[in-house]
């Protein structure tokens, strides 16, 4: 038999994510004329002297934030692959992870505040009152500048802020640029 042709087909498949630890040795040395050890210094992480990856902590945000997934829903979805993943250890790399991006946070707000057109949405949401177990209407304030519609390039970008305040003006979050 000869070939005659090839019919060719695709489909879509999706590989799972999964866990795998990443080891890192580090050699001592010693010098053979004074014997001084030295080690070289390990390889920068985001939060220090935790096991958790760069790769690990963005798929943690991105769930978090990106796709809403709560971290008692993520330590579950990473119980299933049989890894266990504190939900205090998630919350406080989430916020080490926040410091690290707080000097973004100042510049990010003025270019949004600097649009020509900002869109904005008042939202009331229950907010724990501190030292009890009482809830109160707090307010989320989201921003967003968005002018491609007008034929803008720049880029869009959004913001939010929080007041544990039930008092509803959106006025008074927006500070002047």
């Amino acid at each position: 038999m000869q070939v005659l042709g090839e019919d060719e087909s695709e489909q879509l498949a999706r590989v799972a994510a999964a866990f795998k630890v990443i080891r890192t040795i580090q050699r001592k040395l010693v010098c053979p004329c004074c014997s001084t050890i030295t080690q070289p210094p390990m390889p920068g992480l985001p939060i220090q002297r935790s096991i958790a990856h760069p790769s690990l902590l963005a798929d943690i945000l991105v769930s978090k934030y990106a796709d809403h997934q709560p971290l008692y829903r993520q330590s579950a979805i990473a119980a299933r692959d049989g890894v266990t993943l504190d939900r205090a250890s998630m919350g406080r790399g989430v916020g080490q992870c926040e410091a690290l991006c707080a000097p973004l946070t100042e510049p990010l707000r003025r270019y949004t505040m600097a649009a020509t057109k900002l869109h904005a949405d008042d939202t009331p949401i229950p907010v724990l009152s501190p030292g009890n177990r009482k809830t109160r209407t707090g307010r989320l304030w989201v921003y967003v500048r968005d002018d491609h519609r007008s034929g803008s390039t720049q880029p869009a970008q959004s913001g939010s802020r929080t007041r544990r305040t039930g008092k509803a003006s959106i006025l008074k979050p927006i500070s002047p640029v």
